[in-house]
């Protein structure tokens, strides 16, 4: 019991400080190469690896046909449409703003779970998602951003994403999986991987080499798929299995505060005071949501296995 205590305390680190470096990283490999590839190479090469990983420590690689399904649906809930085009959107928005608008998931979470299993909102949770609703209003309402077609488009985009990555969320917490959680998220990145250069073909992106790649794109790229794919991932796919779904989904108000210091210490990006207040709005529904007294767990039939 310690030990799978020091596991959790280890996964929720990883899923909090690592998952809010990511959009510096993304931002910084993006200005340089085309968002989809930069998905698709970052991906295919993560699952190539976790899969060479999981060989090495002697895990079960063999999957049912219904585990490998659910293994591309969840792949394209999160890393297809949720991250890749997640990276899209940042060629229009500053890391630390996309990682504002992203701490809406666990607004999205309750609403799915709402809608979906019928579960009944509390009091807190009521006041979280209005205040939740007030701060992306505000935080989208401001004059440069209603006035820029771009900002527009890229925020709505990112909205998308946080729908598509919260519906994967509840959908993992139910579906049937590969039971080693390093072997299912191998599976669900080789998907993506393999989903995200057919997108890139179609939309007739410019490819290049990492080799042509600055120093600087090519290390950002690197620690995400060390850390940002191997390491956070798995623990994210670790942590849908062994506690509810909404406690998760509180990495959502830990991410922005890193992304934003970030944001702001490797590319001066700059906050206004509407986004400041919005920003403390967003989070304090968010809070309200992720901290009510009573949580159900979401019933799953996978017994969590160590990775």
């Amino acid at each position: 019991m310690k030990e799978s205590k020091s596991l959790i305390i280890a996964a929720f680190i990883a899923i909090y400080v690592i998952w809010g470096s990511t959009y510096l990283l993304n931002k910084i490999v993006v200005t340089e190469v085309s968002p989809l590839l930069l998905a698709a190479i970052r991906f295919s090469i993560s699952g190539a690896l976790i899969m060479l990983i999981a060989k090495l420590l002697k895990r079960e690689i063999k999957v049912t046909k219904k585990q490998l399904l659910n293994s591309a649906i969840a792949g394209f809930l999160f890393l297809v449409y949720g991250n890749g085009m997640f990276v899209w959107a940042l060629k229009f928005v500053d890391s630390g703003f996309g990682a504002l608008l992203a701490a809406t998931q666990p607004l999205f979470v309750l609403l799915l779970l709402r809608l979906i299993d019928g579960k009944k909102m509390q009091r807190q949770s009521i006041i979280g998602v209005v205040l939740g609703i007030i701060g992306m209003y505000l935080l989208v309402s401001q004059n440069e951003i209603t006035t820029s077609k771009d900002m527009l488009i890229g925020i709505f985009m990112i909205f998308s994403c946080v729908l598509s990555w919260s519906y994967g969320s509840v959908f993992v917490a139910k579906a049937t999986l590969p039971k080693n959680f390093f072997v299912s998220t191998g599976y669900q990145m080789l998907f993506a991987g393999l989903f995200l250069f057919i997108g890139s073909v179609l939309l007739k992106e410019t490819w290049s080499s990492p080799l042509d790649w600055s120093f600087k794109a090519q290390g950002a790229m690197f620690l995400l798929i060390a850390f940002g794919s191997i390491v956070a991932f798995t623990s994210f796919n670790y942590l849908l299995k062994i506690v509810p779904t909404e406690k998760v989904s509180t990495s959502a108000y830990v991410n922005p505060v890193v992304a934003l210091f970030l944001g702001w210490y490797f590319l001066d990006e700059t906050l206004t005071t509407q986004s400041v207040i919005a920003s403390i709005v967003l989070l304090s529904g968010v809070y309200f949501i992720t901290s009510r007294k009573r949580i159900s767990k979401l019933k799953v039939t996978s017994k969590p296995q160590k990775v």
